[in-house]
């Protein structure tokens, strides 16, 4: 009797066929994500041929989700959400409430329950924060301001929809659906919430208390031993074994207990190491993820219900990025940083995708509902790439077409101009400096210390304002844009330092300086090659390559401490031969 090989079957259909599909979606320029999307589509039941186990891909989706959520906890930064807290806090709750209601009103018309509704809704409110990080990689925007607010905006979104994962469950009777696991029927819907939170709250009081000790403290003794495989182990073994724990003790999902066993790794100064280590397994097993999500589509949506499909993709790339555009304009930011936003939202992801299992299997949402879902997904997020290269022309038209955008952006703004309290006659021969991040407020503090005068232009409104406290001139707003350039005095000052990670804009800072300012002498940092070459062939001044500055650093020291050896060396064998 032949064994049984239906595992493995499924895992050599779901990667062979994801890394076809994956790689002619990359040729494309569409996200890879869409391939795996695909793959599990033309291995599910929906389409003719060959149809792989779906218990099995199951199975195989929930290690996904682990692997996925641990991920996500291990580059959790609550400095980085900290920095950008003013807009992305309050940004993100008000544009997870709005598309909420968009997805609501959409499923009543289709006369749908309140709570499908809302689970609906929740699913179309949350962006992949996987396709995000790849497109503004892609962009070299990852570190820039407008790039660390959209992060941690979707920082904010995912803690959002883990608190959904917890209170779901617990709510699902309410709501119209089946009761979640361990859930009574019988008792009070604050009795079953105050329940869920207790518990959620002690495995969570556990993690912070014993497991930010215990866990980096064995990931420690593990690397002393020198052996990568006992250390990849001990990862992947923490991360779905504490998921593992935290449903079975504790009730709570799999998602939060890899997210919580993520963020508990990351207190270890092996944090890098773990992340690198367990990056290849995360990788297989969150394809294996996607696909299983592509295995439960039904293609026979996009013919039986074309306009509920539409109508998801208008609240998940219109809805959303007006919503989160016009919030990010009424916080004064500009429209530039605006727009980058609302691109980054214009598509769902994973969390969607778990919310969506969730949902169906509390009976919470319609198998249709879960099929509009995936095609909303599957569209919106190989229409992302496109979005973000509207962004640049749809800046230019905006400007040029609508006052109302103009004023918005910077209407009665008090950190767009320069105090009236600024002592104007230091401003002569100052220094602009550019971005007052980890390499800025290293210049900073040195021209200080040198009675070196400077003022900051910045986008992070949060350090215009701290700064301003200290008493250092500081304008928020973006350096490429002459208005910025001309509130920091551009035209009497004597150098312009652009320490920002952001060097899509540099070659149009330069030109704005050199144009209100001829004669003045212009600093870049950049972190590429290729970058600096261009760069250095538009005669940008003196760049600074990280890399080289690095290195330089590092072979003067060496050299330095060798000269010296052999200085004491050869007056050690002076004094022997005397």
């Amino acid at each position: 009797m032949p064994h049984d090989i239906s595992l493995i079957t499924t895992i050599a259909a779901g990667l062979g066929l994801a890394l076809i599909l994956g790689f002619i979606c990359s040729k494309l320029r569409i996200p890879a994500l869409v391939g795996y999307l695909l793959a599990g589509i033309a291995i599910g039941p929906g389409t003719p041929g060959f149809v792989a186990d779906l218990e099995l891909a199951g199975q195989l989706a929930e290690i996904g989700v682990m692997l996925l959520m641990f991920g996500v906890g291990l580059h959790f930064s609550l400095n980085d959400l900290l920095a950008v807290r003013r807009i992305a806090l309050p940004g993100a709750i008000v544009q997870i409430g709005a598309a909420t209601l968009m997805g609501m009103g959409v499923a009543w018309t289709w006369g749908w329950s309140i709570g499908e509704g809302i689970v609906f809704g929740l699913c179309l409110s949350t962006a992949s924060t996987v396709v995000l990080l790849r497109a503004l990689e892609s962009r070299g925007i990852l570190e820039s301001m407008n790039g660390r607010i959209a992060v941690g905006w979707l920082i904010v979104e995912d803690l959002a929809m883990v608190l959904a994962l917890v209170l779901l469950p617990a709510l699902a009777i309410p709501l119209g659906g089946a009761p979640g696991e361990g859930a009574q029927p019988d008792t009070a819907l604050w009795q079953t919430i105050l329940w869920t939170l207790a518990k959620v709250t002690a495995f969570v009081t556990l993690m912070l208390i014993v497991g930010r000790r215990v866990f980096p403290w064995l990931l420690w003794q593990v690397a002393r031993t020198g052996s990568r495989e006992l250390f990849s182990l001990c990862v992947i073994s923490a991360a779905i074994g504490i998921a593992y724990g935290a449903t079975e003790l504790f009730g709570v999902s799999f998602a939060l207990g890899a997210f919580f066993a993520g963020m508990v790794l990351r207190e270890s100064a092996l944090s890098h190491r773990a992340a690198e280590e367990s990056l290849p397994l995360r990788d297989a097993f969150s394809v294996l993820f996607f696909v299983s999500v592509g295995m439960l589509f039904d293609p026979s949506i996009l013919i039986e219900e074309p306009l509920h499909v539409l109508a998801v993709i208008a609240v998940i790339v219109l809805g959303k990025t007006v919503a989160a555009f016009l919030l990010v304009l009424a916080f004064r930011y500009p429209l530039n940083t605006a727009l980058t936003v609302s691109a980054s939202l214009a598509q769902i992801g994973e969390f969607a995708f778990i919310l969506v299992s969730l949902g169906v299997a509390l009976k919470l949402l319609p198998v249709e509902g879960q099929s509009l879902i995936l095609a909303g997904a599957l569209i919106s997020i190989a229409l992302n790439s496109f979005v973000f290269q509207a962004i640049e022309p749809l800046q230019r038209w905006i400007r040029a077409r609508s006052g109302l955008a103009r004023r918005l952006e910077q209407r009665d703004d008090p950190l767009a101009e320069l105090p009236m309290s600024t002592d104007q006659k230091s401003l002569r021969n100052q220094v602009v400096l550019v971005g007052y991040g980890r390499v800025g407020r290293r210049i900073g503090a040195a021209l200080t210390t040198n009675g070196i005068p400077y003022v900051v232009a910045e986008q992070n409104r949060e350090i215009v304002e701290a700064l301003r406290a200290r008493g250092i001139p500081a304008v928020s707003g973006n350096a490429a844009e002459p208005a910025v350039l001309i509130q920091a005095h551009i035209v009497h000052a004597r150098m312009l330092v652009i320490a920002t990670p952001d060097t899509f804009h540099v070659r149009q800072m330069i030109e704005i300086a050199r144009t209100l300012n001829p004669g003045i002498e212009t600093v870049v940092r950049t972190h590429s090659e290729e970058e600096a070459t261009l760069l250095a062939r538009e005669h940008a001044g003196r760049i600074f390559l990280g890399e080289e500055e690095l290195a330089a650093g590092m072979t003067d020291h060496v050299l330095e401490r060798m000269s010296d050896g052999m200085a004491t060396h050869v007056k050690t064998s002076s004094a022997s031969v005397a």
